[in-house]
């Protein structure tokens, strides 16, 4: 039988912490939860969960701290942040910070479970493309890696590996966001939802030489995105 996949809870709102330990051990999964961003980090060493659900508003620290010392010690560890706050600039500098997605409050459970179910999907299945070339960059999918020359560059995150793997395993055609949102995260569609274009921007800092005038991944207007290799 399967070991039951840890989930870790970062916040320190008892009603929400305990939502989500009912509704994430009802579909099957071990949660372990911390009401602080300390304590949480220190769970994170111990527990080596296999996704970490983070507050952005703790009482000891941000979520920002949390999310950059955890990238400190793991740094492929699935993190997502939960946020009342809907600024874009919020939610890219929580991405920076080593989020790979953010979920803004008040949020759907049944959304929260399904962008996780699809986390362990993607993280569990065989690899189409283990190593594959942008330009001058090659991306290693299982280092998590962007290099040139044989030699490191970047750090990319869960989510930045899948965007990019599933734009290159259709390089030179466009791919809608309801098509990446359904197989990534795992939810359709919504015209507010801007997880993807803001995860498009981090990927063309690391990218393009350009980051405004990008070359490799090209907006398709009111569609989605286009990769050029």
């Amino acid at each position: 039988m399967e070991a039951k996949k840890t989930i870790l809870v970062i916040d320190d709102e008892p009603h929400i912490t305990l939502g989500l330990k009912d509704a994430l051990e009802f579909e099957g999964f071990r949660v372990v939860t911390a009401g602080n961003g300390k304590d949480g980090a220190q769970l994170a060493r111990q527990e080596h969960p296999h996704a970490i659900l983070l507050d952005l508003m703790l009482p000891d620290v941000n979520g920002y701290q949390v999310c950059e010392d955890v990238r400190r010690f793991d740094a492929f560890v699935p993190i997502i942040m939960l946020t009342a706050k809907s600024q874009e600039a919020d939610k890219i500098r929580g991405l920076d910070a080593g989020a790979d997605d953010y979920v803004t409050k008040p949020f759907s459970v049944g959304e929260l479970v399904a962008r996780i179910r699809a986390i362990f999907r993607r993280t569990n299945r065989p690899s189409e493309s283990a190593v594959f070339n942008i330009g001058k960059l090659t991306v290693n999918v299982a280092a998590h890696t962007l290099e040139r020359a044989g030699k490191q560059t970047e750090t990319l995150s869960f989510y930045e590996v899948e965007l990019l793997r599933i734009l290159y395993e259709r390089a030179g055609q466009p791919v809608s966001r309801e098509e990446i949102l359904n197989k990534i995260w795992g939810v359709d569609a919504n015209p507010t939802n801007r997880t993807i274009d803001n995860f498009i921007v981090k990927l063309r800092r690391k990218i393009e030489k350009h980051p405004d005038k990008p070359e490799h991944i090209l907006t398709v207007y009111a569609f989605g995105y286009k990769l050029v290799v």
